[in-house]
């Protein structure tokens, strides 16, 4: 049986996802516009996260816009039967590379053909409703009309699981009420957990919970606990962090993303190292144990 990095939770029958997962959006060329700066080094992280055991890829037709998407396609198509690929709809990029809103619905349902057709897949495995602005939730924003049609979709078999992304708690109350939410994918890491929250919730009600920019943070005074951690052992900050991750919540899926094979193998050695060291800092007083 393949190891799975940090590893696994299922989701749905049809949705075990490995615990540590692949975000794609660093394969994109800078500002996550146009192709990779190294195409090589960027099909190979793919390559080697597959090969690593990793399940759970995270993407973006938004990325590039369509680079990474194609660059999946190419490298891994035709996809290993264990593999899901989770994209985000919700937003696009304009011609001066600015992040901008889907329009309504309608574009909500066009992106997720797009995905199909680009990916090559009869059904997008699952897909997440992006809210709020590129960095901000917005709290008042409704979700309703955008998830009612993802979730007409979900009907229709083209798509198999729906999440959100960038929500507040009231949001996901909503997204709910119209059809089931498997995961939430919001900022979070142990330098900035204002979700504390949310993680707690969603571990209870058995969502997974997704941080994006979980690395943020940790050079400046509340990842010193973390770095000191890091020091102690011989390690990168970064792998302590994914570790702390790992062992904050049962249904946590940290994506880290790179576009370097050696920094892909290091995140994914927090998997190890979650299982040996407890660095998981008090909720109290952030302090972080090892032992």
């Amino acid at each position: 049986m393949t190891t799975r990095p940090g590893g696994e939770l299922a989701l749905a029958p049809d949705l075990v996802l490995s615990r540590l997962g692949l975000g794609t959006m660093q394969l994109a060329g800078p500002g996550v516009w146009g192709p990779p700066t190294d195409p090589d080094a960027a099909a190979r992280v793919l390559r080697d996260a597959v090969d690593a055991g990793v399940t759970h890829l995270d993407t973006a037709d938004f990325y590039g816009p369509h680079v990474v998407t194609e660059l999946l396609r190419r490298t891994l198509h035709p996809y290993p039967d264990d593999l899901r690929i989770a994209t985000k709809v919700g937003f696009r990029r304009g011609p001066d590379r600015s992040w901008q809103p889907a329009p309504g619905p309608d574009q909500l349902v066009a992106d997720v053909h797009d995905n199909l057709r680009r990916l090559r897949v009869d059904a997008l495995d699952l897909v997440n409703l992006r809210v709020g602005d590129a960095t901000a939730v917005r709290p008042g924003r409704s979700l309703a009309a955008g998830f009612t049609a993802l979730a007409e979709l979900q009907q229709q078999g083209l798509v198999r699981h729906l999440g959100v992304s960038n929500v507040t708690a009231g949001q996901l109350d909503e997204a709910r009420t119209i059809a089931p939410v498997v995961c939430v994918q919001n900022a979070y890491g142990p330098a900035h957990r204002d979700e504390d929250p949310l993680v707690d919730r969603c571990a209870a009600e058995g969502i997974a919970y997704v941080p994006f920019f979980p690395l943020a943070g940790l050079d400046g005074p509340s990842g010193a606990p973390l770095r000191r951690t890091a020091a102690a052992l011989g390690v990168s900050t970064a792998r302590v962090a994914l570790a702390w991750l790992l062992q904050r919540s049962p249904t946590m899926l940290p994506i880290p993303g790179t576009s370097r094979p050696e920094h892909l193998h290091d995140n994914l050695a927090a998997g190890e190292l979650a299982g040996e060291y407890t660095v998981f800092p008090t909720a109290c007083n952030g302090t972080v144990g090892v032992g």
